[in-house]
């Protein structure tokens, strides 16, 4: 039986306090000294801090004591509408009517305006086996769109995967345009392996440089490397060369026989990160690297409904989906960390 429990500001105090605890499950929350509220999803593995109010974003992911979360410059997460002034997160909700990097022709914010969404609502539902947060945000723009996000994100007893999900319905009298990523930043794991067991079409190196990629000659040349040759990219071995950040498209990704596309990033030690979900939800995928002094980030896969190239080079492609008036879409991941057993016996 379904047990829903209301979330609201009042139980966000500076000092973390218990608001459930079962067999299987803790629930904690507290809020940051930077006044951000947040909520730690806590099962025998280990926990998320999930953000109820910004965005539903997870500010966190740890299990069985390994951090799944890219290294960053953020202490704690800060409020922000836009996502660049607090980027630290392990995963975002980018999207929805803007998404990727604005080009110089582009009007909208870094990966639009859900990252940071100040969220109307939040809630904890527990099952047999399952807790999860959910929230609701209404976006509405005087003589222009309107919409209803509904973010997700569930935790099984006994397990480091975990699932995000996203709905969306379109509010409006009229079509709108949607972009969404699942922008999940994984840690970097030196020595890491690439693995996708059911391959794809075509790999592509992002040749556009968007404005906060300023390149190295010896970037450049790599580039061009890696153009020519983009599965040369196969394990993290090389890290000075991914200073600026490198980016790859997939075409065509392949499914098992139920459908689902899987990735994962193979550490050197048999454990491994992985990610499944459905092509038919998520058209595009891509991959983003990045290691520097102060961030280092290991994006082995990123679904989504588009390139990250922003909204007028998304269009020009006929990359941006169109909801109609009334209509709805759900996407979903599955996502987290596998122990070297749970490795082996997932793919074999």
């Amino acid at each position: 039986m379904n047990t829903r429990i209301p979330l609201y500001p009042a139980l966000f105090g500076e000092q973390e306090k218990t608001l459930l605890q079962s067999p299987a499950f803790k629930v904690s929350a507290w809020t940051y000294p930077s006044g951000v509220p947040a909520l730690s999803l806590e099962n025998s593995r280990g926990r998320l801090v999930v953000l109820p109010y910004q965005g539903q974003m997870i500010w966190s992911a740890v299990f069985d004591g390994c951090d799944l979360t890219m290294s960053n410059l953020f202490e704690q997460p800060k409020p922000s509408p836009t996502i660049i002034d607090t980027y630290g997160c392990f995963m975002f909700h980018s999207g929805l009517l803007r998404n990727g990097c604005p080009a110089a022709d582009d009007t909208h914010a870094l990966h639009g305006e859900m990252p940071c969404a100040p969220m109307d609502t939040a809630w904890l539902e527990i099952d047999e086996g399952i807790l999860r947060l959910g929230g609701s945000y209404q976006y509405a723009k005087g003589f222009g769109d309107r919409y209803r996000a509904s973010p997700c994100v569930t935790l099984r007893a006994d397990s480091a995967l975990f699932d995000i999900g996203m709905d969306v319905t379109n509010l409006a009298g009229k079509p709108m345009d949607l972009m969404y990523m699942a922008h999940m930043n994984y840690a970097f794991v030196t020595g890491a392996r690439f693995v996708e067991p059911q391959g794809m079409q075509r790999m592509r190196l992002r040749t556009s440089v968007p404005d906060h990629v300023k390149p190295t000659p010896a970037w450049s040349a790599y580039m061009a490397q890696l153009a020519a040759q983009p599965a040369q990219l196969a394990c993290l071995d090389q890290p000075a060369l991914y200073d600026p950040e490198i980016v790859f498209f997939f075409d065509g990704v392949g499914t098992d026989a139920a459908g689902q596309a899987h990735f994962l990033l193979d550490h050197p030690d048999g454990a491994a990160f992985y990610t499944r979900y459905r092509p038919e939800q998520f058209e595009h995928a891509v991959r983003w690297i990045l290691y520097t002094p102060d961030q280092q980030v290991a994006a082995f896969v990123l679904p989504s409904t588009c390139e990250p190239e922003g909204y007028n080079a998304e269009k020009t492609k006929g990359h941006v989906r169109e909801l109609a008036a009334g209509a709805s879409a759900s996407f979903s991941v599955t996502t987290g960390y596998l122990n070297a057993q749970e490795r082996q016996k997932l793919l074999g």
